[in-house]
């Protein structure tokens, strides 16, 4: 894959930082991307200590409707275009939907919803064009789950990504461009710690559902290649999907909602 360069939002830690080494190990040079410079500088040195690849540091803000046609921009400005797509930037908005107010609504719709969608726009002609790509949208297991309390938007948005997915990856078959959803379930990342509910996930979730950062970008990785329009990770998650597309959705309602309850009274 040598020449060849893949875009990677939320790259400062998780699955983002996963993914970037990932793709590095493979031979792709790297565009990482998130809020945080400093821990992208941290990334890329690592990135470069374990492949001899070129690493484009491109801080940016995903709330920022501007950010997604800027970081192309920038890209473009050092004679590249993108070969690989992976979407991961996202967090957790906590509690009922009234909790929040709409702006952080609408600033997280723009990094999980909108962002991931127009970069995939912008991207893909050229992907066409050169009958080469690769997109991975890290969606949900939430995503393959009937609606729950709190999080709100949360498992809407990642129900989106999934069938948004599905539909680009059977518009772009044959055509040498790869479109893949990636559904993990609980990972060791700083997701939940961002998103302040760590203690309660963690009395609540056995060791047994939880896989690593680097297993899950893994998979994605994978699944892209195989060109698999959905990968959910894990046996167990498999299972849990399996599980939510059999049952009732009035029963898989009833049944996050009572583990909910726990959760917060844990």
């Amino acid at each position: 894959m040598s020449g060849r360069l893949a875009l990677i939002t939320g790259a400062s830690a998780g699955i983002g930082a996963a993914f970037a080494r990932l793709y590095a190990s493979h031979g792709y040079d790297l565009a990482i991307t998130a809020r945080r410079e400093g821990r992208l500088k941290q990334v890329a040195e690592d990135v470069r200590l374990r492949s001899a690849v070129e690493v484009l540091v491109l801080p940016a803000d995903l709330a920022d409707p501007k950010a997604p046609e800027a970081l192309l921009s920038q890209i473009a400005a050092h004679g590249r275009s993108v070969d690989a797509l992976v979407n991961n930037a996202g967090y957790g908005l906590p509690g009922p939907f009234t909790a929040s107010r709409w702006e952080d609504h609408a600033a997280f719709l723009q990094v999980l919803l909108t962002a991931p969608t127009e970069l995939a726009h912008k991207v893909l002609p050229a992907m066409l064009e050169q009958r080469f790509g690769r997109i991975v949208n890290v969606a949900s297991l939430a995503g393959l789950m009937p609606g729950g309390p709190g999080a709100t938007l949360y498992g809407a948005v990642k129900a989106y990504l999934v069938r948004f997915s599905q539909s680009l990856h059977l518009e772009t078959y044959g055509s040498g461009v790869h479109v893949s959803a990636l559904c993990p379930g609980l990972t060791h990342s700083e997701f939940h710690d961002a998103a302040g509910t760590r203690e309660e996930v963690g009395a609540q979730a056995p060791d047994w559902l939880w896989m690593g950062s680097d297993e899950v970008a893994a998979a994605g990785y994978e699944a892209a290649e195989a060109n698999r329009p959905l990968c959910v990770t894990g046996a167990p998650n498999k299972a849990i999907a399996a599980l939510a597309k059999l049952i009732p959705d009035e029963w898989g309602m009833a049944l996050i909602s009572g583990q909910m309850g726990r959760m917060r009274k844990a």
